[in-house]
């Protein structure tokens, strides 16, 4: 699934629509478009002017001249990638948003679990996945007593309590993974058990792994590509995620493999006490 890197380098990659108008949409699998209905969808985009391109946790926007939004969560294998307007669709390309000066966005999606919302001026709240978000984890409002108080409600599994949206938002799998290795903590630790020291040692790990994998432009391992359809470089240089029985990058012993909070999770046995 992209994670937070991965939809803010699509962000970075996409920010020149600004200024560009939408002058059609093909929708070409209409259970993408999750609101308002599908002739209404088409009437209410075509000739906007798209005023801005934003990111909160893991979902694009496209802020538009009327006030409206278009929302984009690409859940597990959704695409945006900017192409010439002559591009044909992919076999998994669900719509097409073309663009003046001869260009289009297609939104493609294999497992056909992405979606896409537009919603009226202030209403972006009634998008359930952005409801309850916390703080950007890279912003200023997102410090180590909030982190803190967003803990002490937790009872779970650390790993747990990073995926869940309401304390760590853009938060996925991947950056879970990278984060508690940074900060020597076994997924599995329950959280109340964890001491000051170590609550703040991960808050660290957390904003510098996702500082990081925006630095290399987000990690490529099954789907995902950036705004211009290249993949990422955080893959490159990954410490557990995916490595299960290769051995740890910093004491060598072989990193294992578990399920916590139903998700598959590596860690290294000797580092992560």
């Amino acid at each position: 699934m992209p994670e937070l890197p991965e939809v803010e380098t699509i962000r970075r990659d996409l920010t020149p629509l600004a200024g560009r108008t939408i002058t059609d949409v093909e929708v070409l699998w209409p259970g993408a478009i999750k609101a308002p209905a599908l002739r209404e969808f088409g009437e209410r985009v075509r000739g906007q002017r798209i005023t801005g391109v934003e990111r909160r946790g893991k979902h694009l926007i496209l802020c538009l001249a009327s006030g409206e939004e278009l929302i984009f969560h690409l859940r597990l294998t959704g695409r945006l990638v900017l192409t010439p307007a002559e591009q044909e669709p992919g076999r998994h390309t669900r719509a097409v948003f073309f663009l003046d000066e001869g260009e289009a966005l297609h939104f493609a999606d294999v497992r056909k679990f992405g979606t896409i919302h537009l919603v009226k001026a202030g209403e972006r709240q009634a998008v359930s996945s952005l409801a309850g978000l916390a703080p950007e984890p890279l912003s200023e409002e997102f410090t180590l007593d909030w982190f803190r108080s967003a803990l002490a409600r937790r009872r779970g599994p650390i790993k747990g309590a990073l995926l869940d949206q309401a304390v760590v938002a853009g938060m996925g799998n991947i950056y879970a993974d990278e984060a508690l290795f940074r900060a020597g903590l076994r997924p599995d630790r329950p959280v109340p058990e964890l001491a000051s020291a170590e609550v703040e040692r991960l808050w660290e790990a957390i904003r510098a792994v996702l500082a990081e994998g925006i630095r290399l432009r987000g990690t490529s391992v099954r789907d995902y590509v950036d705004g211009r359809g290249e993949p990422g470089g955080f893959q490159k240089v990954l410490s557990v995620y995916g490595r299960k029985g290769q051995p740890c990058r910093r004491c060598g012993a072989p990193l294992q493999r578990m399920r916590v909070a139903g998700r598959g999770t590596t860690f290294c046995p000797h580092c992560q006490r």
